[in-house]
């Protein structure tokens, strides 16, 4: 298939799921990628906990933080339970620092990741990505502060409300009233700078060998697998990643690296026009773009 049939193709499988998205797929051994406004600005969601998870463990490393040292996480008592995970614990639990970076990344645990950022507050893991040579990911504020949008304030079955919210209150600048969807404001980044960030956690960087095999590991474990995975990942093909869903916002990042050695960063980021929570045909889209992407380059 042509590069311009596949763009093409591209934009047409996201035109017709509701989307607009920054996709950029990068073959790590030659450096070689194609990609569809990679370099937008989108807020990162859950996304951010990869970069947490570098910070964390680079700390633990240097003996700045105690990776076995005991957490206590206290029960929640949220009205409205969240996903699986610590927000669903009924009793008091203590978790090492370490198991907590797995819960925070293989299950995208938020409670999970905002024990370890008291430990490593946004401007810590700022200032470490910056230490490390890594750009263009803004890291401002804890997890759990993407949960207070306005889809948590509304009656049961009316969540739609919160997306037509979303969807039509941004403005052309990116500028959002609600704050964990205004790229000013929010965790954000663009597809070039994930995929920058997955570059040197898979191929040798300033991140040590201990922190990028380990988050390696927990980007493997990952149980979120409706987007890109099925497109992906297959008996000669591993596919590790994480995944981030912030009302419009639904993103994957990850490497998938095949039998023959190649293996290839793709970091799709999405924003839809649907007004609705439950998406299956965006999934897809995601999935079957990044697919096009990663068989031409393949090709090539």
């Amino acid at each position: 298939m042509s590069t311009a049939r596949v763009f093409r193709e591209a934009r047409e499988v996201l035109d017709d799921a509701g989307l607009r998205g920054g996709f950029l797929v990068r073959d790590l051994d030659s450096g070689e990628e194609l990609g569809l406004e990679p370099d937008a600005v989108f807020p990162a969601a859950s996304l951010i906990k990869v970069p947490l998870a570098v910070a964390v463990l680079s700390l633990g490393e240097r003996g700045e933080l105690d990776l076995a040292a005991p957490v206590t996480v206290p029960p929640d008592p949220v009205a409205a339970p969240g996903p699986p995970g610590l927000m669903r614990f009924r009793h008091p639990a203590t978790i090492a620092v370490e198991d907590l970076l797995y819960l925070s990344v293989a299950l995208s645990d938020s409670v999970a990741a905002d024990k370890l950022f008291a430990l490593t507050p946004p401007a810590v893991v700022a200032d470490e990505l910056r230490r490390l040579g890594v750009d263009g990911i803004a890291v401002r504020h804890r997890t759990l502060d993407l949960m207070d949008t306005p889809a948590e304030h509304l009656p049961a079955g009316h969540a739609h409300l919160a997306h037509e919210l979303a969807i039509g209150a941004g403005t052309a600048g990116q500028g959002h009233p609600v704050p964990q969807l205004d790229v000013s404001r929010a965790n954000a980044a663009s597809a070039r700078a994930f995929t920058d960030l997955l570059s040197a956690i898979w191929r040798p960087s300033k991140i040590s060998d201990f922190a990028a095999s380990r988050v390696r590991e927990l980007m493997s474990f990952n149980v979120h697998r409706q987007r890109l995975a099925p497109d992906l990942a297959s008996d000669a093909s591993r596919w590790s990643s994480k995944t981030g869903t912030l009302l419009t916002m639904r993103h994957e990042m990850g490497v998938v690296e095949h039998a023959d050695g190649s293996a290839y960063a793709i970091v799709a980021l999405t924003e839809s026009r649907v007004p609705a929570v439950v998406q299956p045909a965006a999934e897809a889209a995601m999935g079957r773009v990044a697919r096009l992407f990663r068989d031409l380059l393949r090709s090539s």
